[in-house]
């Protein structure tokens, strides 16, 4: 262990000790999750809006997309940081910089890999297609946008939402209304579907979740939510979520087929392979989570 990490060692599953009061320098309503927690979660889904916006207005150009989606994503980082010092009176370990390169690293290569071996599936099937080449620039542009889109919605549902609601409901209720909201958040794509909406909650949502249950620390969250999305439309030319974005990637290719094979048009998230593959992660990092003592219960927060 180094000796940053002897100096700021990860959180276990406790819960957060909030300083209230003069010597604190929080306000004391912050001492309640429940009045912290929406709080937290509202204000960084409008950091998410936000920087959304920007990059709207950015995407002209890969350059201005990249630069635009990775300054977005730092000031969003930022700002979490900043409101957890505020409203919690601590450093946000859960960001710790020291876990930052390792942790952001594997989890990009994690979310690439089961993205690759998601879209293989579907191939299979005969419902991927690839009709040649797409451009370098438009994975730029997907990377951009994908790189604050992944920062943004981590810190809001998974720092947010599921690490606050955690102190009050425990682990499993945290991730089945973290899940459900997150994947409530997709039905507002412009290619939306209920199913699509669903498929998101249970192979994202809960997958994401128990990864930060197994890790305390958004590193590894936000980075295999960027190298999934990264893949699906940067790498291999699918859509993303029903976003309809279309910015582009390495390849350019097509879905067709039954909705439960392709995903239809919300994209490859929507096929019953997105989830087969996601479920298997998901029940690894729980067991993780288990042997390290880190899954609360409600007795645990009672």
């Amino acid at each position: 262990m180094s000796s940053a990490q002897q100096q700021h060692p990860i959180p276990e599953s406790g819960p957060v000790a909030v300083r209230t009061g003069p010597t604190g320098g929080t306000p004391r309503w912050a001492a309640s999750a429940w009045a912290r927690l929406p709080v937290l979660f509202v204000l960084m889904l409008a950091v998410g809006a936000i920087t959304n916006w920007i990059n709207g207005v950015a995407d002209g150009t890969p350059l201005t997309a990249l630069v635009a989606g990775v300054v977005t994503g730092g000031l969003a980082l930022a700002a979490y940081v900043r409101l957890v010092r505020y409203l919690e009176g601590r450093r946000a370990e859960e960001l710790a910089p020291e876990r930052a390169r390792r942790d952001l690293g594997r989890g990009i290569g994690a979310g690439v890999a089961l993205f690759a071996v998601t879209i293989a599936l579907v191939a299979m099937t005969g419902s991927y297609q690839v009709h040649g080449w797409g451009t370098f620039g438009g994975a730029l542009t997907t990377l951009g946008l994908m790189s604050c889109a992944a920062v943004t919605e981590e810190l809001a549902f998974r720092g947010a939402l599921f690490r606050v609601l955690e102190e009050k409901s425990g682990t499993w209720g945290a991730l089945v209304v973290s899940g459900l909201l997150f994947g409530g958040l997709h039905l507002l794509n412009k290619d939306a579907t209920v199913w699509g909406a669903l498929a998101i909650a249970v192979e994202a949502g809960l997958m994401l979740g128990a990864l930060y249950a197994a890790t305390r620390s958004l590193w590894p969250v936000i980075g295999v939510h960027l190298g999934w999305n990264m893949a699906e439309e940067g790498i291999f030319g699918t859509d993303v979520s029903g976003s309809g974005s279309h910015t582009g990637g390495l390849l350019h290719a097509s879905t067709s087929g039954p909705q439960a094979l392709s995903g239809g048009s919300f994209g490859p998230e929507a096929s019953i392979f997105a989830i087969m593959v996601c479920a298997v992660p998901t029940v690894l990092f729980l067991v993780l989570a288990k042997r390290r003592n880190r899954l609360r219960t409600r007795a645990d927060v009672a």
